[in-house]
């Protein structure tokens, strides 16, 4: 009896298809492309006034100070106090007298509220203040 010898699958070498493998990966890097892009300002929402200005070059050091419509501050994401406010400024121009204070302030909060935020940083030695306006194409500008 002359028996002929035959692979696992009875028909010689096996081939793996890698192309669903393939197909996953490409998949799963786009998705995570795509999705860190579209990350602006987490966190905290701010429906900023819209403006037509140019923007300025982000400095070395600044403090993000937002102010939201229900009267929270938030220094670089971190919630706080006035007195803690102004406590982080005098930090601040100790540091350096240099340091930009950034005012993201909802279109809709009181006028009296972004007043008192730049009355503390003038206060506490802190005389660069740059308010932050959106473009009407969505864009986030610093003035």
């Amino acid at each position: 009896m002359n028996f002929k010898r035959r692979g696992p699958t009875g028909e010689g070498d096996v081939k793996i298809d890698l192309t669903p493998m393939v197909d996953c990966i490409f998949n799963l890097l786009i998705f995570y492309a795509v999705s860190t892009t579209f990350i602006t300002t987490p966190g905290i929402k701010i429906n900023l006034p819209k403006a037509s200005a140019q923007e300025l070059i982000p400095q070395k050091e600044e403090l993000i100070v937002a102010l939201t419509i229900d009267n929270k501050i938030f220094v670089n994401q971190r919630q706080v106090s006035l007195e803690d406010l102004e406590d982080t400024f005098l930090k601040a121009a100790k540091k350096s007298a240099e340091t930009t204070v950034v005012i993201q302030a909802d279109k809709d909060v009181t006028h009296g509220q972004v007043v008192t935020v730049m009355d503390l940083a003038k206060r506490s030695g802190l005389s660069r203040l740059a308010i932050a306006t959106q473009t009407p194409a969505g864009k986030e500008l610093v003035q």
